[in-house]
């Protein structure tokens, strides 16, 4: 990892008015990592916790919130 890049937060949002958001994170492209994939469209993610928000609307739970799956996030 090069050393311009800031450390990827514990928590971070892609939402600019979330308090989790991070612009200098997003100056570079970020992948997640779910299950051995690697993903791109995840709207929110919490390494400590153990989960993603995914913005679609199929990625929902049986109550309507957003899936929650295990993350991995790294700098692509």
């Amino acid at each position: 990892m090069s050393d311009n890049k800031p450390a990827l937060p514990d928590r971070l949002a892609a939402n600019l008015r979330s308090p989790y958001h991070v612009a200098a994170c997003f100056e570079h492209e970020i992948d997640i990592r779910l299950n051995g994939k690697e993903r791109n469209n995840v709207e929110e993610y919490c390494i400590s916790e153990g989960w993603v928000k995914i913005p679609s609307p199929k990625a929902k739970d049986r109550y309507g919130n957003p899936m929650l799956i295990t993350v991995e996030a790294f700098y692509a």
